[in-house]
């Protein structure tokens, strides 16, 4: 799905972040796991280098320290994830509209993506009560995609914006990962986890009219016998994460593939791409992706930044990447990839100035 633009593009009005209020350090993170861990994982000090070379140094909670390791039921979670996405959303949207000289009844149609908890009716309908959105604004809640779900959302906020000439369509994409901690899962997979997830927000308004960061073109890729690599699994006490192979290995091995033909169907190469807006899904994996893409290690600066400042928060580190990255360099072309549930890769291109 996907392909060259044939009328004008969707540009990016406006591009915004959020985060919750408890700040958590690495340090603080990995005293609190060995409280947590230790008692049952004999080896657990083996684990520690993990949490030294993850590239976090802080990360952002909707809940304190203290929360983890205490027993917390599916619904617990489940109700703090309602609550504190539709928090953090309501802010994000209205640091876009601020942006973008934008009332929130002139917002035509809405994308909201995340994967840490559910709601039924929606985030986007909770939203359309909380912030006076037009009764006729069309909704597009997203779920599934995991770390993707950013680059993704993207190219389908584009889409909504470019077959609808004059169309406001607002993204809003939110992860509230340490809701879905299990302290009694004592899998590698869980205890990795710790090291590197982070609650966060992000979002950004799209329409044909106007100037500003532009999407030419957007693509996926879904690798066959993959379902394994990463996902939830569901239980009494909420969703506990899957991450079943070497994800940096995977990267290596297969991601150049997909890359270059999406860029090849644009007359491009890695050659004519200025930056690489890469999620981060942590230290090894950047340190794949700098190598498959060409580039040398600690290139993708601000993919590493956001990985320091904020963790890997799921969908919406791709939008923190890409706010670092205009700030950094406000010109230019860019390629957007992601790596999610699937196993499925997101790509898309844009270009500046």
């Amino acid at each position: 799905m996907g392909g060259p633009a044939q009328t004008a593009p969707a540009h990016l009005s406006a591009v915004a972040t959020a985060v919750p209020e408890y700040a958590l350090h690495q340090s603080d993170v990995v005293a609190r796991a060995t409280e947590i861990f230790a008692p049952d994982v004999a080896d657990f000090d083996r684990y520690t280098p993990v949490y030294a070379n993850a590239g976090v140094a802080t990360r952002y909670s909707c809940v304190p320290l203290e929360w983890y390791g205490q027993p917390h039921s599916f619904t617990e979670r489940n109700d703090l994830y309602i609550e504190n996405s539709v928090t953090l959303l309501e802010r994000v949207a209205g640091d876009l509209l601020g942006q973008a000289g934008l009332m929130a009844n002139d917002i035509d149609a809405l994308v909201v993506v995340s994967t840490t908890g559910m709601a039924t009716p929606s985030l986007d309908a909770l939203l359309i009560e909380r912030m006076a959105l037009r009764r006729d604004v069309e909704r597009l809640p997203v779920f599934g995609l995991g770390c993707a779900g950013g680059v993704t959302g993207l190219a389908r906020a584009g889409q909504l914006a470019k077959s609808k000439p004059g169309a406001r369509v607002m993204l809003l994409v939110v992860e509230l990962c340490g809701l879905t901690f299990q302290a009694n899962d004592t899998a590698k997979s869980n205890i990795i986890s710790t090291a590197l997830f982070g609650d966060g927000a992000a979002g950004a308004i799209l329409q044909c009219a106007g100037e500003g960061l532009a999407i030419i073109d957007w693509a996926e890729h879904t690798w066959p016998d993959s379902l394994d690599v990463m996902g939830w699994s569901f239980g009494e006490d909420g969703l506990g994460i899957q991450l079943s192979r070497d994800v940096p290995g995977f990267v290596r091995n297969n991601l150049s593939g997909p890359a270059g033909a999406f860029l090849e169907r644009n007359g491009l190469t890695l050659a004519n791409i200025d930056r690489h807006i890469c999620h981060p899904g942590g230290g090894k994996v950047l340190d794949a992706l700098e190598e498959v893409l060409g580039l040398e290690q600690g290139e993708l600066v601000a993919s590493r930044a956001v990985m320091r400042d904020y963790g890997n928060m799921s969908a919406a580190t791709a939008l923190f990447v890409l706010k670092e990255t205009m700030a950094q360099s406000p010109t230019g072309r860019y390629l957007m990839s992601a790596l999610g549930p699937g196993f499925t890769a997101s790509f898309a291109l844009l270009e500046a100035g």
